[in-house]
């Protein structure tokens, strides 16, 4: 088998979300072969929608695709932080965002990112309803991968399977894992076209967050996150959510009146409070949620996978075999995800978590009297990444 340094090689792919084809997009475009497993056998693109900050378009740039991305997403340029009552905290400059970055923060819908990814992949490459139930690195230079009746020869493995990874488990049998956050999420997309006067809003509230992202077709994606116990499910999820929001400020009413109950999603928010050691085993790489998965407080989940993606693809075309390759794509993401994990647990925590009324009010009083440079700072720590080069 061929390998790194711009030598063709054979990857598995495990998961076929936004990071595994990403990846495999990167792979395909550096001269790899890349198979995709993805257990579900229907791709129902459940999430809603998602934001994507400067990090991940350049990231989706680097795959040849995020000029795509950009045409069929709405870019927010408006918006910011308010109080139930309406009352703004801290207001979003999506113009001057962009004039630093070069590129605008992005609202799409999640089934739409995921399509054009797929779409972006040869014929065949993804397989549905396909587990990877082993993986074998005993073998120097060589892994395979069990999936059903089939084993599959490859020079790499991906391990992309989401915060509940089972290949982590596997390879990292003494860690933890994900732990609840504290925090449960409940969302949907809005059935129809809704009015909104802001592309991107947050409201918080004591122990409870609305947010929206507008869509270019005029629907919007919405989300409450409510402190609560793993588990906790509702008979009517949306019933519950008018509940809890009742009297909260337009457009909050609105967009729930836009929702059909069937659609809305309930998760609780898992995250990696204990760092992985490392993100490589063998000649398997952990990336995404499988890696570090992280509160979604800074809109930064997808982006950091994205940015795994391409580093591993650069590092592969770069480095001269793949051992090489995958200690510099773990010396090069593994700081800066754990940061971005930590910082996001601490803005939750600071953010939709709080829920004192005398810790609420000195934070707003904070927010108020914070200049706007200040926010801007906040975002561009986490959003200015130039990607490296695919070759």
């Amino acid at each position: 088998m061929k390998g790194a340094g711009g030598m063709g090689g054979k990857a598995v792919v495990v998961g076929g979300g936004i990071v595994g084809l990403a990846a495999a997009i990167g792979l395909h475009r550096i001269g790899w072969e890349a198979t995709v497993l993805e257990r579900s056998s229907v791709l129902d693109d459940a999430g809603a929608g998602i934001s994507l900050h400067a990090n991940g378009m350049r990231a989706l740039d680097a795959l040849g695709i995020g000029g795509p991305v950009r045409k069929a997403a709405r870019c927010q340029y408006t918006g910011g932080t308010r109080t139930p009552n309406g009352r703004w905290l801290a207001r979003m400059d999506g113009a001057a965002l962009e004039r630093q970055l070069g590129t605008p923060i992005v609202g799409i819908p999640r089934a739409a990112l995921h399509q054009m990814l797929r779409d972006a992949l040869p014929q065949g490459v993804l397989r549905v309803g396909a587990e990877a139930t082993a993986v074998d690195c005993s073998t120097p230079g060589q892994v395979r991968v069990t999936c059903g009746k089939a084993v599959l020869d490859a020079d790499l493995v991906v391990a992309a399977d989401g915060v509940g990874s089972r290949l982590r488990a596997q390879f990292f049998p003494a860690h933890p894992g994900p732990v609840h956050s504290g925090s449960t999420v409940l969302r949907a997309v809005t059935q129809r076209p809704v009015d909104l006067q802001t592309d991107f809003e947050l409201t918080w509230g004591p122990g409870a967050e609305f947010g929206h992202i507008a869509f270019a077709d005029g629907r919007a994606e919405w989300h409450a996150v409510i402190n609560s116990p793993a588990g906790v499910r509702y008979p009517d999820p949306l019933a519950e959510v008018r509940r809890r929001f009742r009297g909260w400020h337009d457009p909050i009413p609105v967009l729930l009146a836009a929702t059909q109950p069937q659609d809305v999603l309930h998760h609780d928010v898992n995250e990696m409070a204990t760092p992985l050691p490392s993100y490589t085993v063998g000649g398997v790489a952990f990336l995404g949620d499988a890696a570090h998965a992280m509160m979604p407080n800074l809109g930064q989940g997808a982006c950091q996978g994205l940015e795994d993606a391409v580093t591993l693809t650069a590092a592969l075309a770069a480095d001269p075999t793949i051992e090489s390759a995958l200690a510099r794509y773990d010396n090069e993401r593994r700081p800066r995800s754990q940061a971005v994990v930590r910082a996001a647990r601490q803005a939750g925590r600071m953010g939709q978590q709080l829920h004192n009324p005398l810790a609420i009010a000195a934070r707003n009083f904070a927010l108020r009297l914070a200049p706007s440079r200040a926010t801007m700072r906040a975002i561009l720590r986490h959003a200015a990444w130039t990607p490296p080069r695919l070759g």
